[in-house]
Order: C-alpha cells, then structure tokens, then sequence
C-alpha cells in the first residue's frame, strides 16, 4: 500500500484544507487542539470535587475553556490526530517501537527518566505559550492562516523560530 501519494505533503494540506471547510460548513468550528488540555485538566479537577470556578479563568467566555464544555468535537480531533498518525504509520509500514530517540540517546544517554522529565516540562511550556498565543500550531496555522489572520501569521512564524532555536540549543547544529 505504499504509494508515491503517501510521500507528498501537499496531498495532505490540500486534504487538511478541504476538512477544515467541511468542518466550517458543517459545523461552524475551525481547528485547533490547544484548548482541549485546559478543558480536560478542569474537567478531571472538577471529577474529584476540587471547587476552582472562583477563579477567573472559570469565568471566560461562560467556561468555554473549561471542563464544563468538555467532552466535545474537540477532543476527537485531538484524538483522531493520533489514530490517523497511528493508522497511516500501520498503513504504510512504517509503524516503529522506539524506547528513546536515536538522536536523544546520542545526546543526553539512555535514562528513560530524564526523557520522562524533560517531555513533561517540555509540554507544559509549550502548553503554557499556546494558551499565551491563543492557539496552538494547528490552530495558527490551519485555521488562522486560511482566514489570513496576521496574529496567526505571527504566532506560527513564532511557533517556528522557537522550534529551530529550541533544538539548536538542545541538539546543536548536526548535519546528519
């Protein structure tokens, strides 16, 4: 099953582009992913009886950020992202069980902990500057950019440049 058409990106922008206006057209939502995390973490918080809805982050928008407006399309967008990575990775047998990356092993060894550690702190800056950028990568850069959006245009030049510097700093210029 392993055909040219799963190597070209734009096949899949095109694709992505055709969704994201049936997903307008249908129901009326753009995609993004970032507002998920807050919605879920709220949701569970809520789930085990802490009170917090006196805080203002309860109170935007009616609690749409918040467990209240959870579960939600949303999350299955969130959740399809990583089963359609997982089926299309099946798909085309290219599907691989890796412990630790190559490349992570190469600099920082083979401590699982220290990858466990760094990814949780990792994602929670990059959880903290999607909210900071009122949305996440795909939201930017799918959703914002279709609608011309210079904040979006802004945000994902940032989301960019944060990456490469990030890595640069972590992994140091490699040719390989």
């Amino acid at each position: 099953m392993k055909s040219k058409a799963w190597l070209k990106p734009y096949v899949y922008g095109a694709l992505a582009g055709l969704l994201l206006v049936l997903s307008v057209a249908i129901a009326g939502q753009f995609f993004g992913t970032s507002t998920s995390y807050p919605r879920m973490a709220t949701w569970l918080i809520d789930l085990i009886g802490i009170d917090l809805g006196y805080l203002a982050f309860y109170q935007v928008r009616d609690g749409a950020l918040t467990g209240a407006a959870f579960p939600n399309w949303q999350l299955l967008f969130v959740v399809g992202i990583g089963l359609g990575a997982f089926l299309s990775s099946m798909a085309t047998k290219t599907f691989k069980a890796e412990r630790l990356p190559p490349m992570w092993v190469d600099r920082f060894g083979d401590r699982l902990g220290l990858r466990v550690v760094h990814s949780i702190f990792g994602g929670i800056l990059v959880m903290v500057g999607a909210r900071m950028a009122g949305g996440c990568p795909s939201g930017h850069g799918v959703s914002g950019v279709s609608q011309l959006g210079v904040s979006s245009l802004l945000a994902l030049t940032m989301f960019f440049v944060g990456g490469i510097i990030t890595a640069r700093i972590l992994y140091g210029r490699r040719s390989s």
